[in-house]
């Protein structure tokens, strides 16, 4: 039986299925290995108010900027704008001063330079919240690593290796500490449990509210 709605199917040794609509509006089935293709098909067709109406949801998002690179052009860091300046006199390629200032000369790597200065703040900041959240917390980790990730925002091994994307940066300080005190929970429970949300809402109370702000604008988090 063919489904009123293409979906990619990922297999893997997890128990139960997952239906998941991504931030460019697709659908993602996440399914054990021996669960059958014809049960998967039935439930995508049984979920598919649900599948339409979180897919409206998506693409009523705030829609990603497309930069040239020029004077005035906004860029987000810790959740708030940033005007983008080009100057001729400027002895660095690129300067965050309450604004971003790019050298005249570096136009041509404008988005290079900024995902570079991104990743450099992100693994600072990222790190201290990381830190600050451990201790507290009293779970502990094995190290962590800024990624290029496009898709996923935060990761955690089985090792309790953390990763986090670079562009998490541009998030308000409450989304990073929610995603941080997520990754954290993970070293606990490899799952998405009952459990595993009642230890996310003890490291970080409020994990509702930055859980939301990122499924709303987590298409504007990108250059």
């Amino acid at each position: 039986m063919a489904t009123s709605k293409p979906y990619k199917l990922i297999r893997s040794k997890r128990r139960t299925i997952a239906l998941a609509v991504t931030a460019d509006a697709s659908l993602i089935v996440r399914a054990p290995m021996s669960t059958p293709l014809s049960y998967i098909e039935k439930l995508v067709e049984a979920k598919i108010d649900w599948i339409r109406k979180a897919i409206k949801r998506v693409n009523m998002r705030p829609r990603p900027v497309v930069h040239d690179y020029t004077t005035g052009e906004s860029f987000l860091y810790l959740g708030k704008s940033y005007k983008l300046s080009i100057a001729k006199n400027t002895d660095k390629k690129l300067l965050f001063k309450g604004a971003f200032i790019l050298n005249s000369k570096e136009k041509k790597h404008a988005r290079e330079l900024l995902i570079s200065w991104y990743k450099q703040e992100a693994k600072k900041k990222i790190s201290e919240r990381v830190d600050w959240c451990s201790r507290r917390s009293g779970v502990s980790y094995k190290s962590l690593k800024i990624t290029t990730a496009n898709k996923r925002w935060g990761s955690c091994s089985t090792t309790g290796n953390l990763n986090f994307s670079w562009r998490l940066i541009m998030a308000p300080l409450s989304v990073i500490d929610y995603v941080v005190a997520h990754e954290l929970a993970h070293i606990e429970y490899k799952n998405h449990s009952k459990d595993f949300w009642n230890r996310v809402k003890v490291m970080y109370p409020n994990y509702e509210k930055a859980k939301g702000w990122l499924r709303q604008n987590e298409g504007t988090l990108n250059i």
